[in-house]
């Protein structure tokens, strides 16, 4: 069985208050940290909730990161889902907590579609 992608699940805790209702500062982490695993951005949507809060998707041809921020807990959920072979999600999570500055942060990785390998067949 080979996955089609990984997903990685980013847990930042007890971060800066101020920067997690930023929403120009998290779309600049966000943009870092893609460019820096090597994903080609798409496209971007972030939005910012009153009284606080905020949300940013970047689409990536690889697939997808994401971050949703509590100022109010101090806490910030990130995805990074790639797949191929030439993204490093690893380097994206990098950024991420040396950015948010967590004082802990915990990270889970998913493999996604999960498939069976078929041999090529050729004629």
């Amino acid at each position: 069985m080979d996955a089609l992608g990984i997903h990685l699940l980013l847990e930042l805790n007890e971060c800066d208050h101020v920067l997690l209702n930023d929403l120009p500062a998290i779309r600049d982490i966000m943009l870092d940290a893609a460019r820096t695993a090597g994903a080609t951005v798409l496209g971007e949507s972030f939005h910012h909730f009153s009284p606080q809060g905020v949300s940013g998707i970047l689409v990536i041809a690889e697939s997808h990161l994401s971050v949703h921020t509590w100022p109010e807990h101090g806490y910030a959920g990130a995805d990074i889902f790639t797949c191929g072979t030439t993204v490093l999600p690893e380097k994206a999570v990098d950024v991420l907590v040396e950015r948010f500055a967590p004082k802990t942060h915990s990270l889970v990785q998913v493999f996604r579609g999960m498939v069976a390998v078929k041999e090529k067949v050729t004629g």
